[in-house]
Order: structure tokens, then C-alpha cells, then sequence
């Protein structure tokens, strides 16, 4: 059975179990303060879970693509070294929302199984919560009993709270779970061990293949548990498992979900699979780390050096190195197998299909960056051996080739080991929990329990249309961090808008009948709640208040976000409609838009998409607004809807003449209110995402005075020229001239210079020496050292120069003295810095060290002798 046709089966059996088919929710989140990407199938559920809203349906069923790179089993360095654990992956799910429970969840799962599936219930092991002293709950009995009805007690397994407990975090809903686990070893094998036995114990062919959480408690901030109101169902079987399962394989890659990748890398690289265990592992490596980067970029996450992009570029960086040491491969390779990930899982993923070419784009990129660092790496690493005395390499040293310049520890250890070097593990390790102490510590908060006052109304937000409010505290906890104490707060009802849609949080305050003021200092949504930050509560929290917006802020932010949607239109105008949104940041101040562009959008577009995005504020374009549309209506009325973002059922609609997009952000009434458009900056973000930052309102106003300021300053610099542009290109000629004079001059000074020094050439120990100061600039010195090379054999020479209150040394030594005398200009050159309080280095046979003390300059020439005894 195809992969394709075990997706649709699954998801069709629960369909005639009267749950609703939902498609994946993106795999990158963007609007969730507590994870970076989805880690389970119930994350795009989690504020159904905890009654923070209404699904449309009680009963849903999906195939979430997830992806996992710490926690139990999925650490990313273990990730190829298996056959069986992932980074990303999918996670085939049904879900009660406070409908069915364990009876219905168990019955059904066996029923799909054996009967659907067809596997034999003699190669299935299920497990059962035993029960926690720790959290005062007894064995899951209703579990175990409905259990027995179906399988042998012999094929029950009892599992603690580390195994058969599921909590979404150190907080919230959780609950007692049940395993199913396969056993698919041969018949020999299982004569000589019972499955039973080596359940739960990683082997690769006794695995875990779905898992059935029964939520019915909540877990509180100090520990303790208390009865949900509702009860629900959610579980979690893993895709390329069952895949392996029901296609007779003993691994996840010898399944149609990765053999056309693994095929494609050893066609590529010319490697074989199944030869060599570093080999396999590599290729595993490759074609798990391939999806999970791929299918990052098609959600909106493109590699960084910060939060999820950082993720994304380890996961990247760590297959492109597996390819380089052991593969072979010193050339990009890895964006090419995007081209059959898209073929065989574009129709379950269609996003993988739109975007091939932009991930294929980021991809390369990134491997061409990497391989450069790796070489980069490589010399470095060559200097460390160089200065190492003994055969063992210094572990904070080989910490900074790992956190400064990117240079894969695993890699460093595997070349000292070549060479014959040890590396000083424990140290390396020291280094590592002091940065990862340090990160944490920066990170880590803890939150209190929400304190429950009063009910949020069914429409919470009123923004939209009212900058104030009468409201009341719903709920309220203390969160604490590095930063200090804050308090969350959610109101009954609110003007504030959530960040969201690259769009900030609103600021303002609240304010009780005594005019007692709180003030809000950001505004987030977190599990479908409006969160508001404060550095304090109102003395009575019970108290009506008064919600106050921030208006001129809010008004300028929402000039902007209106500005980003013209922008959009502009460019699918001016460029293309393959131009297509990639991020935004909607501030008060500014504004900046990433987009899909393949070059670099040249002045006179620029230019034009300015003037367009200016006709229409000059058009003075009305706000249409459709809230609660149907998501294919909208679509259907030509609302653009971006990849990676979460819709609903039902979408806010935003259109301004011809823009129209699914938004939920604030924008202005009119595009008068915007006044004009400028835009300030345009770059590269990525391979194929361009940058685009701009200005709008008040901001081009002190933009306009501000260049009227330099262009007087300029005017009178130019003892106020009529003609400032013309007088500016008169200078500028009459400065290319002189610097054509200066050149000829240094020359014939140099010339005149090297006939003077030749005369001071001295002999010492065979060596033909000079050490002096002169007056030439860097490059003239460069010159005269190696003409003066050219003319003399076995040279050595040192210069300084003082140049703008600096010292500069330079150190010339003939190539063969290199050799005979095993002297490296790089190494004097840094070792003489110390006299002028600098460093620097180079080649063995030229180098340069700069320092800020030129009166060292002739203690240094006078060292250089001792070099030569």
C-alpha cells in the first residue's frame, strides 16, 4: 500500500466516524508566543483544549506535518543515527472535543488497525498508566478494563508517568495516555525475547506507532492537578511508521516516503545506501533534514540567525556537513532533491509545489554560505593545530570555531582524530553549558496560575472600531523573568490590538473611576486570548475600567499596514505576479515588507512602485471590510491569502480598490490618512526575498525637513553655490585629478625611497636585513617590499609607518628563507604588535599587524633582528 493511499485511508475511516477532515496547520507558527513550530498534532487545537473557544466540529481528524528537535528521543545530533526517528514528520490524528472518550478512542484504533489495516493483533503490544504517587492518581483502571476486552492481559503493558502521562506543558491540560506498539521482528527473533520486554526500550523494530491521550486534567502552576470540565480525545500515530509497517519494511527509509529522495542523493553523489553504516547514516541525514528545511521555507521560515530561523539553518547546516565529510560533496546539492520532495508530496502539501523554486533558491544559498564557512573553518582549525603544544586541542578554542564562525564540533573532533590529535571534550562541554546557561537564563520565565474573575464576551476585540472601552478583568496571572515582574491580563473586552500579522501590539493603559492609570506596554493573542502586559494590576482588580488605546500610535501603524497592502499590489504590478508576500513588521515608525523577487528591483522600478503606492493615497481610496466571510468566497472575490498563515471557516477580507487581502490588522479608513509613501531602503533578505522598508505620515514629513537640513548644510559648505549638483561635480573631478597627482607622486617618492634603501640592505647570518620607518601609505609599502623581493634573495624586511595617528607593520620575508629559516611573517608580525599596542597577521611570507601606538614603532624595528639568530 502506497504512502499517498495509507494517508487518505486513515483519514477516510475517521470521516465515517463522523469527524471533520481539516488539512495541516503550517508547521512554522508565527502567532504563538510558546513554541516556535508545531511539535504534536494538537497544537493548532490547543485553545479548544483549554476553553478558550469553540471548534466548529467535535469531532476532527487530520495529517499534521510536525517537527521535533529536542525532547524525549528527537534530539537533532540522534536524528540519521536510526532507522526510525525524524525531525520532521507526520502525525496522523483523531480528536474528541469533549464528545467521545476512552471507550470510543480505543475500539476505533484497533478496529483501523486490524481490520482496515489488516495487521495481525499478535505483533501489538498496548500500554496503560500505572498511576503516580507524585500527582496522587491510581492505576488508569477504565482504560485497562476496556483493554482487556480486546487483547490478551499478556500483551498489556503497565508504563509510568515519564511513558504513559501527556502534558502540554509544565502547565495545562494533561492526561493518562495509551500506547500501541508494533513489534515487526522475525519470527526467530521474537522467539528468543518477548515484544513485551522491549517495549518503550528504542529498539527499531518494537516501536511505538500511536498514542492515545486521554485529557482530563489541568495541570496548575504548583503542580497539582485538578479535573477538566470537559473531557477530550487526542491522539498521535506517526505516518512513516504505519507506512513502514503496512509496507513490510524494518525501516522508516526503506518506505516510498523516502527511497525517491534516497535514490535521487546516491544518483547525485554517487554513494551508495546499504554499503557503509557512515554512508547510510549521511543519506539519512540528508533526506529526513531535506523535508523538515523544505517544508519550513514553504510555511514563511526562511534560515536565520535568530529563534525558529536559527533551528532551520542548524537542520541545514548539520545535512550540508554530513554530505561534505562523508559524502564527498564540496559542491550545493541538497536544493536539488526539492524537485522530487515536491513531485511526492505536493498533492497532500500544495505549498511544497508553489514555492519549489523559492525553497530551492534558499537552499542553495545556504549550502554556498556553508561550504564557504567549512573552508573558512578549515584554515582556522589548521592555525589551532599549529599553536597547539602536546596532541591535545584546547576545548575553548575549539568552543569559538563552533560558536563564532559556525563550525561543527562533530567535524573538528573527526579532523583532530585524522591528524592525530585529541580534543579536550570536557572543556568544549564546559563552554557549551555556560552559553546554553546564559540563553536560558535570558529566556526562561515562569508564569503563575491564571486568577479567574470574570468571562471573556464572545467578541473580545472591539478595535476594529473603538479606540476605548468599558471593560473588567476576565483573568490575570504573574509572570516572572529576567526583565522583572509582569503582569498578564485578559479584559472581558477590549480596543487593543494583538500582534499578529507582522503587525505590533497596541499600547496604552487602563484607567479605574479614580483615575488610577495602568499602563500596557505590549499587546499579545496567546491560545485565542488577548494577553495584555503591565508592570502592576489595579489595587482592586474587581474594579470597571476604562481601556485606552494608544490613538496616535495605533493611527500611525495603521497608515502603515494599509501602506503594505498598496505596496504588495505595486510590486505584483511593476514585477510581476510571482511576487508574492514572505514577512512583514507593521510599526508606528515604519514599515518593512519581504517578498518573492529572483533580482535586485533597480531604482527606476523602485521608482515606479513608489508612484503607483502614492496615486492611490492620492485616490483617496475608501476602506471595504468583510468580517466573517466565508475563506472561499473571499479567495473566489481575488483576497490574496499568504502561505504559512492559519485560516479559518470564516476570514476578515480588506480592500482598497484593486488590493484586496485576508487581513486582521487595523488599517486606516481612507487612503488620504496614509499622506504620502517613501521608500527608505531595498536589499536582500535570502536567495529569491527582497526587502523593502519605507515610511508613511508624519515619519516622510520629518524625512522631508530632515534632507531640506542637509541639502542647506551641503549649500553651505559650497559657500552657497546656486548650482549645489554642479558645484559638487566640479569638486568631485577636481578630486579624481589630484588623486591621479598624489599617485604619481607617491610613486616617484617610492621609486626615489627604494634606491636610498637598497644601500641600507645589510647581511646578518646570510640573511640580507632591513628594518626601518617609512613614510608610504599600506599599499606603497606592499609594492616596494616586493620589488625590493624581486631584486634580492634570501630578504628579509620590516617597515612602520605612522599613518593618521596609527601604526602600521609590515613584514616582507623571501619565500625560500621561508622554508630554510622556518620563519612565518604572520606570527613576527603579531608577536611585534604588542609594541604598538595592536595585532595582526598574514602569510608566512607577508603580513601586516595595525595598533594604536606609533611611539612603539622603533622598539619594534629593533626586535627584528632577534629573529634572525
Amino acid at each position: 500500500m502506497k504512502s499517498q493511499e495509507i494517508r487518505s485511508q486513515f483519514l477516510q475511516f475517521f470521516k465515517s466516524k463522523s469527524h471533520k477532515i481539516v488539512p495541516s496547520a503550517p508547521m512554522v507558527l508565527k502567532d504563538d508566543p510558546t513554541l516556535m513550530f508545531t511539535n504534536a498534532g494538537m497544537v493548532q487545537f490547543k485553545e479548544y483544549f483549554l476553553g478558550n473557544s469553540e471548534p466548529a466540529s467535535s469531532r476532527i481528524t487530520d495529517s499534521q506535518k510536525c517537527l521535533r528537535v529536542s525532547g524525549k528521543h528527537n534530539d537533532l545530533e540522534e536524528v540519521g543515527m536510526d532507522t526510525y526517528h525524524h525531525t520532521m514528520f507526520e502525525m496522523l490524528g483523531n480528536w474528541s472535543f469533549g464528545d467521545y472518550f476512552k471507550k470510543e478512542a480505543i475500539h476505533w484504533s484497533w478496529e483501523l488497525l486490524t481490520e482496515v489495516f489488516k495487521i495481525a493483533p499478535e505483533n501489538l503490544y498496548v500500554s496503560v498508566f500505572e498511576g503516580s504517587k507524585e500527582d496522587k492518581l491510581g492505576l488508569d483502571t477504565e482504560a485497562l478494563d476496556l483493554w482487556k476486552e480486546i487483547v490478551p492481559e499478556d500483551r498489556i503493558v503497565y508504563g509510568d508517568k515519564k511513558d504513559n502521562f501527556w502534558e502540554m506543558g509544565e502547565q495545562g491540560p494533561c492526561g493518562p495516555c495509551s500506547e500501541i506498539h508494533i513489534d515487526i521482528r522475525s519470527e526467530a527473533e521474537k522467539a528468543k525475547k518477548p515484544g513485551k520486554e522491549l517495549v518503550n526500550e528504542d529498539h527499531p523494530q518494537v516501536v511505538e506507532i500511536w498514542n492515545l491521550v486521554f485529557m482530563q486534567y489541568n495541570r496548575k502552576a504548583d503542580g497539582s492537578l485538578v479535573e477538566l470540565p470537559a473531557k477530550h480525545i487526542d491522539t498521535g500515530m506517526g505516518f512513516e511508521r504505519l507506512c513502514m509497517v503496512l509496507q513490510g519494511k524494518q525501516s522508516n527509509y526503506d518506505t516510498d516516503v523516502f527511497i525517491p529522495l534516497i535514490a535521487e542523493i546516491e544518483k547525485i553523489t554517487k554513494a551508495a545506501y546499504g554499503k557503509s553504516e557512515k554512508i547510510d547514516i549521511a543519506i539519512r541525514v540528508i533526506a529526513d533534514h531535506v523535508r523538515a528545511v523544505a517544508f519550513s521555507i514553504a510555511d514563511g521560515q526562511l534560515p536565520s540567525n535568530t529563534g525558529a530561523g536559527y533551528v532551520i539553518r542548524r537542520i541545514l547546516r548539520r545535512a550540508i556537513r554530513y554530505g561534505f565529510t562523508f559524502l564527498e560533496t564540496k559542491e550545493p546539492f541538497i536544493y536539488k532533491l526539492v524537485d522530487v520532495l515536491s513531485k511526492q508530496m505536493g498533492e497532500a502539501f500544495p505549498e511544497l509545489k508553489s514555492q519549489k523554486t523559492l525553497c530551492e533558491n534558499v537552499i542553495r544559498e545556504e549550502e554556498q554560505s556553508f561550504l564557504r564557512t567549512l573552508d573558512q573553518g578549515l584554515v582556522l582549525l589548521e592555525h589551532i593545530i599549529s599553536e597547539t603544544k602536546g596532541k591535545t586541542v584546547s576545548g575553548e578554542k575549539a568552543f569559538e570555531l563552533y560558536d563564532t564562525f559556525g563550525f561543527p564540533i562533530d567535524l573538528t573532533a573527526l579532523i583532530l582524530r585524522e591528524r592525530g590529535f585529541d580534543l579536550d571534550q570536557k572543556e568544549f562541554e564546559i563552554q557549551l553549558k555556560k552559553q546554553k546557561d546564559r540563553s536560558r537564563a535570558a529566556t526562561q520565565v515562569t508564569a503563575g496560575d491564571w486568577e479567574e474573575l470574570n468571562p471573556v464576551n464572545a467578541e473580545a476585540f472591539v478595535g476594529y472600531d473603538h479606540l476605548e472601552t468599558e471593560t473588567q478583568i476576565a483573568r490575570y496571572r504573574k509572570v516572572e523573568s529576567k526583565k522583572g515582574t509582569l503582569f498578564q491580563i485578559v479584559l472581558t473586552q477590549t480596543p487593543f490590538y494583538p500582534e499578529g500579522g507582522g503587525q505590533v501590539g497596541d499600547k496604552g493603559f487602563l484607567v479605574d473611576d479614580e483615575n488610577n492609570k495602568i499602563n500596557i506596554t505590549d499587546t499579545k493573542k496567546e491560545n485565542n486570548l488577548i494577553v495584555h502586559f503591565a508592570k502592576s494590576l489595579p489595587k482592586n482588580p474587581n474594579v470597571k475600567l476604562k481601556a485606552v488605546v494608544n490613538a496616535k500610535n495605533r493611527e500611525a501603524t495603521a497608515a502603515n499596514h494599509t501602506a503594505t497592502h498598496l505596496l504588495h499590489q505595486a510590486l505584483r504590478e511593476v514585477l510581476g505576479t510571482h511576487v508574492e508576500q514572505k514577512g512583514s513588521l507593521v510599526k508606528g515608525d515604519y514599515l518593512r515588507f519581504d517578498f518573492s523577487h529572483f533580482s535586485k528591483v533597480n531604482k527606476e522600478e523602485l521608482e515606479q512602485v513608489e508612484k503607483l503606492v502614492n496615486n492611490r493615497i492620492s485616490e483617496q481610496l475608501p476602506l471595504e471590510e468583510h468580517r466573517n466571510i466565508p475563506f472561499k468566497e473571499a479567495v473566489d472575490k481575488g483576497a490574496l491569502a499568504l502561505f504559512g498563515e492559519k485560516y479559518g471557516d470564516a476570514v476578515r477580507a480588506i480592500r482598497f480598490g484593486e488590493s484586496m487581502e485576508l487581513c486582521g490588522g487595523t488599517h486606516v479608513k481612507n487612503t488620504s490618512e496614509i499622506w504620502y509613501f517613501k521608500i527608505t531602503a531595498e536589499g536582500a533578505v535570502a536567495s529569491g526575498i527582497r526587502r523593502i522598508e519605507a515610511i508613511t505620515g508624519e515619519a516622510v514629513k520629518d524625512y522631508f525637513a530632515n534632507q531640506d537640513e542637509v541639502l542647506e548644510q551641503i549649500k553651505a559648505e559650497l559657500k552657497n553655490a546656486k548650482d549645489p549638483v554642479k558645484a559638487v561635480s566640479t569638486l568631485q573631478h577636481e578630486n579624481v585629478a589630484l588623486k591621479k597627482q598624489i599617485e604619481s607622486l607617491l610613486k616617484d617618492k617610492a621609486k626615489n625611497l627604494k634606491t636610498e634603501l637598497k644601500s641600507e640592505i645589510s647581511e646578518i647570518n646570510g640573511v640580507n636585513f632591513l628594518a626601518k620607518q617609512v613614510d608610504l601609505d599600506a599599499g606603497g609599502i606592499k609594492d616596494l617590499a616586493f620589488q625590493l623581493g624581486n631584486e634580492f634573495e634570501n630578504l628579509f624586511l620590516l617597515f612602520g609607518t605612522e599613518q593618521q595617528g596609527k601604526a602600521l607593520l609590515s613584514c616582507y620575508i623571501s619565500k625560500d628563507l621561508v622554508k630554510e629559516k622556518d620563519l612565518h611573517a604572520g606570527k613576527i608580525v603579531k608577536d611585534l604588535g604588542k609594541y604598538i599596542q595592536g595585532g595582526g597577521g598574514g602569510q608566512p611570507f607577508f603580513a601586516t599587524a595595525g595598533g594604536k601606538k606609533p611611539e612603539g614603532i622603533k622598539e619594534a624595528l629593533q626586535e627584528a633582528q632577534a629573529y634572525l639568530k
